[in-house]
């Protein structure tokens, strides 16, 4: 494994500030790090493993408002936090300011502490019905929305939203500052627009903005995929806190390096293949008891991608695990795959192969 990186100590004394302590509402939050919601990503199982690896809260997966459609199979399984650690938060999407706090109520009442309102998501299908990102383009929604939802719960409320609908509007610190006087505790803010979907690298400055123009507390995300990029992101933001999405998938243990590397300084050492073997198999046995086994299989094959894609080999093990149908054949393809990393020499990766080892 790679030796830590070890930074000048005139450099490493600042990294405790860097650590806030953030609250949302009365809840005081492990600390300033936030898996963001994601869409068939972010369920029970995910939420939980990113919490143990140093994430100091999870958000859930969009919850529609669309109270018709709580009996699904989909929306009852994310309405179910059982075991879960808290804070527990829940994201809902939609577009009607009285669906929405009947939304709140509901999922209040199965468990959430905390009520996240989706103005973020780019994705075409949620755009379409104005939902999402597309509710900024229409202020005067914004805030009967956010009143709403506010006045419904006795628990605080959320907003995750983008820089703005297109580049030539930003209107992210307008919307903060209506969800600052409609009661909402915290804001956390994707620093693309919603034009930009996740092209282009994510900007900053209208994060400082919104950062500069409220008082409650900001959330930068965006393209946060180290910890040198996390401690950059909050010099220059000022936010309170941050969230991570893409970064984490694969690598929910990035949590656990930005926090050791903010009190520290330091590097932790990339984690052996053993030890990542071990955790994506605890990953999917918690996937196969919250999907059941057949439809649990599908959900894993894109999770165990994601642990795979930066090891030697792993497009030829990818093309076997998406041929994979069982638990028992997913287990043995990722027992075999991961074991192999010890045996092979690949340039920059792995360590020397024994019989190499012996040879020289």
């Amino acid at each position: 494994m790679q030796a830590g990186v070890q930074l000048p100590t005139h450099y490493a004394a600042g990294f405790k500030e860097a650590f806030k302590i953030v609250r949302i509402g009365h809840h005081r939050l492990d600390n300033n790090l936030i898996v963001a919601p994601m869409a068939g990503v972010t369920d029970r199982a995910f939420r939980t493993l990113c919490r143990r690896h140093g994430a100091g809260l999870a958000v859930s997966e969009m919850v529609t408002a669309d109270a018709s459609l709580y009996g699904t199979r989909k929306t009852v399984r994310r309405l179910d936090h059982q075991g879960e650690a808290g804070p527990v938060s829940v994201q809902i999407v939609g577009t009607d300011p009285q669906r929405m706090a009947q939304a709140a109520r509901a999922n209040v009442a199965h468990g959430a502490q905390i009520i996240d309102i989706n103005m973020g998501c780019p994705a075409k299908k949620v755009c379409r019905v104005a939902a999402g990102s597309a509710l900024m383009r229409n202020e005067e929604l914004v805030e009967r929305i956010l009143c709403s939802v506010v006045a419904a719960v006795d628990v605080p409320v959320t907003l995750k939203m983008r820089s703005g609908w297109d580049l030539q509007d930003r209107n992210a610190p307008r919307i903060a500052q209506l969800a600052e006087q409609a009661g909402v505790a915290a804001v956390a803010v994707h620093g693309r627009s919603r034009a930009c979907a996740y092209q282009r690298a994510a900007e900053y400055d209208t994060i400082r903005q919104v950062k500069q123009s409220v008082a409650i507390p900001v959330i930068a995300n965006g393209d946060i995929d180290s910890p040198e990029k996390a401690r950059a992101v909050l010099e220059q933001t000022g936010a309170d806190g941050l969230m991570i999405g893409r970064a984490a998938q694969g690598r929910p243990w990035i949590f656990r390096e930005i926090a050791h590397f903010m009190r520290t300084g330091e590097r932790l050492p990339e984690p052996d293949p053993e030890w990542i073997r071990d955790l994506l198999l605890e990953h999917l046995h918690s996937l196969y008891e919250l999907y059941g086994t057949t439809h649990g299989v599908k959900v894993a094959r894109k999770h165990i991608a994601w642990y795979s894609k930066t090891q030697p080999g792993g497009g030829a093990f990818r093309q076997a695990i998406n041929a994979a149908e069982t638990t028992q054949e997913q287990g043995r393809l990722i027992r075999e795959y991961f074991d192999s990393l010890y045996y092979k020499k690949t340039p920059g990766l792995g360590p020397v192969s024994r019989r190499e080892e012996k040879a020289a």
